[in-house]
């Protein structure tokens, strides 16, 4: 597999957002969002054999996984990686940009897919591929990264419009107004969770945190 870092850390987003967590971050990306705080995983990385991976994971003597980038679901391997850290008994939150088909994931245990829909904000919702949304579990994670109002006012339809899994979660844009969109969230009754990216919060905007 083609990665970019590995490194132990406390989940900043998502359903695991507190625990301490083990990261992979692959290589490469097809998206080009416009507020991307990753964009040093653009590059090729270097070649990673998936022992050595799961050797370095066990240093980190935690559960859980997140599979990052980048974006994860360009690796021909990740299935396989997945299914070794299953085998393990970790559980691995796979972080996807919501453009590509998530069907192989479904079936893989100790998999929680997040699956971003991206908003007008990021110039990349022309991407989403709405089919993903339908496919789904109750345990997954759709999110909605939010640059401002008019991204809120498009995740409220694509929210009404589609269907959900019970985990909808939209995030500010990093150094964004985050009460004014809490404010939103209050006064339209949504069912949503607001949630900040808490690895900033703690340790500010550094890569490998």
């Amino acid at each position: 597999m083609r990665l970019i870092e590995i490194f132990h850390s406390i989940q900043g987003e998502g359903p695991l957002t507190g625990r301490r967590t083990s990261f992979i971050r692959t290589a490469r990306c097809n998206l080009r969002c416009s507020w991307c705080d990753s964009t040093y995983s653009f590059g090729p990385g270097r070649e990673r054999s998936i022992p050595s991976i799961l050797k370095e994971i066990e240093r980190h003597r935690t559960p859980y996984v997140c599979l990052t980038g980048g974006e994860p679901l360009l690796q021909p391997e990740a299935t396989k990686l997945l299914r070794e850290l299953a085998r393990r008994g970790k559980t691995t939150v796979v972080e996807t940009g919501g453009s590509l088909d998530v069907t192989s994931y479904l079936s893989i245990p100790g998999v929680i897919l997040s699956v971003d829909v991206k908003c007008p904000g990021s110039k990349m919702e022309r991407r989403n591929r709405w089919s993903n949304l339908a496919l789904l579990r109750p345990t997954d994670i759709v999110k909605f990264v939010l640059q401002d109002r008019r991204d809120y006012l498009y995740a409220k339809r694509v929210i009404a419009r589609h269907p959900m899994p019970k985990e909808v979660v939209l995030q500010p844009v990093w150094g964004t107004d985050a009460g004014l969109l809490a404010d939103w969230v209050l006064h339209d009754r949504l069912d949503v969770r607001v949630l900040l990216q808490e690895h900033k919060v703690l340790w500010g905007d550094v890569p490998g945190r």
